[in-house]
């Protein structure tokens, strides 16, 4: 698609927060071109417009928070992959709470009402961040490397000292209908024993088996079992799109990441964003790209932090 797009019809959505337990409800609008995705919190007087963008990025602890004026809304990687999986550069999200509603603890329910709603074609054209050169970034034994690349991709290595969970490598090539049934259904997770501590702390107070893959010494908790044999990764994978459409621009460049998180996935995105010799931002024709991204790709080295 060479145009952005929108929602053709706004969505309501209510449902638990993972941490905070509260019931939340949420409402997805059409929006103009060049507006981008922007989070308003109504609840509050007057209300705080927060833009999903990296700059407001204000705490990666077990989810992705933006903030902005002393609000905040967190939880937001699923719907924001759910946005980017559909398609969707530019929507008003009004929410009546601090968290985006966990539903089933995927980005499925996001994707299936915004296929239903359908998109709108804008008439501005679509922009995409252009990797040039590598850029790295390195947190003690985690690391993400995004090299050039005519798509968007990325690529997972997943390590848990766990004999239920294990290691885990996937690699996606983007596209709207793989994103939407092969990664959009993958649930989030966590361990029993971690989960019980978060509880313990005022956290986790809307996880359930319900929300969530809850992982025992033993095996999976949840009786309907996993989705996919490696539904972590893919997890995993989720997220960090929706992490990585904090850059504000879809990203073609190919992501490859080793035990990386929520936090190392902004550091990565913030570096990217700083290093401007890195990435150009071009329109999206196939005469843009292809004088971003001249063959063959050499990959080099812009940073390493």
């Amino acid at each position: 698609m060479a145009l952005q797009q929108t929602l053709k019809d706004k969505l309501e959505f209510s449902g638990v927060g993972l941490h905070s337990g509260k019931t939340i409800t949420m409402t997805i609008r059409p929006a103009e071109a060049e507006t981008g995705i922007v989070f308003h919190r109504v609840d509050l007087n007057p209300p705080v417009s927060i833009e999903a963008i990296a700059a407001n990025v204000v705490n990666t602890r077990l989810s992705t928070t933006i903030g902005k004026e002393g609000a905040s809304v967190s939880t937001i990687e699923h719907l924001m992959a759910a946005l980017y999986g559909c398609g969707i550069d530019n929507a008003h999200i009004d929410i009546d709470g601090q968290e985006v509603p966990i539903m089933d603890g995927s980005a499925a329910p996001f994707v299936t009402a915004l296929q239903e709603a359908g998109t709108k074609i804008l008439s501005r054209p679509r922009k995409y961040l252009v990797v040039k050169k590598a850029v790295t970034i390195v947190d003690g034994d985690k690391k993400i490397t995004i090299i050039p690349s005519r798509y968007f991709r990325i690529s997972f290595d997943m390590r848990f000292n766990h004999p239920v969970v294990s290691n885990q490598f996937k690699s996606m090539k983007f596209d709207e209908d793989t994103f939407g049934t092969e990664y959009a259904p993958a649930r989030t997770f966590g361990f029993l024993a971690e989960v019980e501590t978060l509880k313990a702390n005022g956290l986790a107070r809307g996880g359930s088996l319900e929300n969530a893959v809850v992982i025992g010494d033993e095996g999976i908790l949840n009786e309907e079992g996993l989705r996919f044999e490696d539904e972590f990764v893919r997890h995993k994978i989720l997220d960090s799109t929706g992490d990585f459409y904090l850059a504000g621009y879809r990203i073609l460049g190919h992501v490859k990441a080793f035990k990386s998180g929520h936090d190392l996935n902004h550091k990565a995105v913030t570096e990217l964003l700083a290093k401007k010799e890195c990435w150009s931002l071009v329109d999206h024709t196939e005469a843009g790209v292809s004088s971003a991204v001249p063959l063959p790709l050499s990959g080099l080295a812009c940073s390493e932090a």
